[in-house]
């Protein structure tokens, strides 16, 4: 026979609640742009109103576009093998508005993160995977993967 007296109930009903904020938190970073924490992320299309800065990975400014996509201001390219980070970790900077890709090739299966805009994509072994979003938001933000957790760069949006 199991007895329940209402400070137990009352310690069980917070602990599951804080369980569940922790569930619902996600990977719990800080997007705080004082605060540079590492978070991946899988490859998506982000919305108009998103934005990001990286550190030095190789960024190019692209006049035109394709004709299914729009023009892109600023592509960073990314490139990992044996956990090592190309071009090395650092900060990309971007002006607000710009529309930016984030290109990512990994040698293993992983996760894009761009913390700040909350997104992310996919990194298929071998297969680039990329998000494209408008940054909107100014500030200091971290690009990372999930399951190798490596931050990719930093992207700072002025």
């Amino acid at each position: 026979m199991l007895v329940t007296t209402p400070a137990a109930r009352t310690v069980a009903t917070l602990a599951a609640a804080t369980v569940a904020a922790l569930l619902l938190a996600g990977c719990g970073q800080d997007d705080d742009p004082s605060v540079a924490t590492p978070s991946p992320a899988p490859t998506a299309v982000a919305p108009s109103n998103a934005t990001s800065t990286a550190p030095t990975p190789t960024a190019t400014s692209t006049p035109s576009a394709t004709a299914s996509t729009a023009a892109v201001d600023q592509q960073i390219t990314v490139t990992i093998a044996k956990k090592r980070v190309d071009p090395p970790t650092g900060r990309v900077t971007v002006s607000k508005g710009q529309l930016v890709r984030i290109t990512v090739t990994s040698d293993v299966a992983d996760e894009l993160h761009v913390h700040g805009y909350d997104l992310g994509a996919r990194l298929p072994a071998g297969t680039p995977g990329s998000v494209e979003f408008r940054a909107d938001k100014t500030g200091l933000f971290e690009v990372e993967t999930h399951e190798s957790e490596l931050v990719l760069f930093q992207l700072v949006v002025r």
